[in-house]
């Protein structure tokens, strides 16, 4: 917590900013009321502590000029002047509240931190609201108790500068939660800037989050700006840090620590502003234990944790999931679709290895199969397609069968399979996406780049 002192009196404003620090209070003090509208100025502050009588100025004239410049922050009035008058006209001018000199310290303290606590409570729940307005727009969360819990706990990290770690399996919506936490935040004006940390060769990955001077190798023709300095004064979205080479983990580390990069061949630091969101479907405490994943980086970028459900533990969110999509596939191309008995049992009888991104994905291919605007389970992969009235859908782990499917194209069919492929061979390999694409023959990226081609 930093909190602005205006005082006069320096004994008394030294004594408090004191007690303050012990309290583990940041303050910063000073003696006229000008010199605390300068500060406010320069910094954010998320109390303010004024006294009513200044040498230059009057403190309610302080509040209603911080509220004319939209100042938001709080204020607490000291006056030696107790009258219901004074009371009145500080609560008027928009004051948090008022006590009456002379002022216990500790009761100064205790006041200023339940007005901090206030705030930071009405600022959660105005976050919470915004969430909450937002699903039926871009953003999507169950109404159940696993949803409920991560709506509360974006609405107390989106609106502050901590390292955000959102781990869930691939297709449970962490890239969406990461851009509702900036959307949300005070960052919000400035970039976004995401980066899948596993689909960039790694002989490059130094050059791309850190930038490079020209020369620094060969095709260095000009000097590039990394992705720290585009996300600078925003958000940079680091999407599956898991992947990050291990000599580059300690490199990542020092520029978050630090908040200065320098670029590939370059002698000098270049100052960041950058807010950090990292997303995982690795087991990262257990890449900590195996050496592939530095203990130091993860403790940093773990500072808080959200954790996304996967679909098949939510099945009674299904049918409002579905919906939420449908509603959302209408508002972009017109088409009103709805779903038949048969292929919503069909849906919730899968187990949706993929979670939304699979959700997503098979609904848009159903629809565009579908002949009228009821869609049928015969309209569903074949993976699906068969699952009206089954007790439990066939784990992805099973042996995979693919079969001629009449009406639809050689190409759909095709990429069916190679999708089901490839999501069987990172559910083996446990999610490592490395190991996966080991397995399967195939360069990592080259498996990121189907993965995107597929939407899997």
């Amino acid at each position: 917590m930093k909190v602005l002192v205006i005082e006069d009196e320096t004994a008394f404003r030294q004594v408090l900013e004191a007690q303050m620090a012990k309290d583990g209070i940041e303050a910063i003090g000073v003696g006229l009321g000008e010199e605390g509208l300068r500060e406010l100025e320069k910094q954010d502050f998320d109390v303010v502590v004024t006294d009513l009588r200044l040498p230059d100025r009057d403190g309610i004239d302080i509040i209603k000029e911080m509220h004319t410049r939209g100042y938001g922050t709080p204020v607490l009035l000291m006056t030696a002047y107790a009258s219901v008058s004074t009371a009145v006209a500080a609560l008027q001018a928009g004051a948090a509240d008022y006590l009456i000199k002379p002022v216990r310290v500790p009761d100064l303290i205790r006041r200023v931190k339940q007005i901090y606590e206030m705030e930071q409570l009405k600022r959660e729940n105005t976050l919470l609201r915004r969430i909450v307005q937002q699903d039926n727009k871009k953003y999507w969360f169950p109404d159940t108790p696993a949803g409920l819990r991560i709506k509360q706990v974006l609405a107390k990290v989106s609106n502050t500068d901590m390292t955000v770690l959102i781990t869930g399996e691939s297709g449970t919506g962490k890239g969406m939660t990461a851009r509702l936490i900036h959307s949300l935040s005070s960052r919000a004006e400035r970039p976004l800037v995401q980066v899948n940390c596993g689909a960039i060769p790694e002989t490059l990955v130094e050059s791309e989050l850190f930038g490079h001077v020209k020369g620094a190798f060969t095709g260095a023709d000009k000097a590039k700006d990394g992705l720290f300095v585009g996300a600078h004064g925003g958000t940079l979205f680091l999407d599956e840090i898991g992947e990050l080479p291990l000599n580059m983990q300690v490199k990542l580390l020092h520029a978050i620590e630090d908040k200065v990069v320098r670029p590939l061949g370059s002698t000098r630091d270049r100052p960041i502003d950058v807010r950090i969101v990292a997303a995982t479907n690795r087991n990262l405490e257990q890449m900590v234990q195996d050496g592939t994943f530095r203990m130091d980086l993860f403790y940093r970028l773990n500072i808080f944790q959200v954790l996304m459900p996967s679909l098949r533990e939510q099945r009674e969110a299904l049918p409002s999931v579905i919906e939420f999509m449908l509603r959302r596939f209408f508002q972009t191309v017109g088409k009103d679709i709805r779903i038949a008995p048969d292929a919503m049992a069909a849906m919730q009888a899968y187990s949706w290895p993929g979670n939304l991104r699979e959700l997503e994905n098979v609904l848009e291919r159903a629809i565009l199969m579908a002949d009228g605007d009821t869609l049928q389970a015969r309209d569903l992969p074949a993976v699906l397609a068969g699952q009206a009235g089954t007790e439990q859908a066939p784990s992805s782990s099973n042996s995979m069968s693919m079969e001629y499917v009449p009406g639809r194209n050689f190409r759909d069919q095709v990429a069916a399979f190679e999708r089901q492929l490839i999501l069987q061979a990172i559910e083996e390999a446990a999610g490592d996406r490395r190991a996966a694409a080991r397995n399967l023959g195939v360069g990592l990226s080259t498996l990121y780049r189907k993965l995107e081609e597929l939407n899997a």
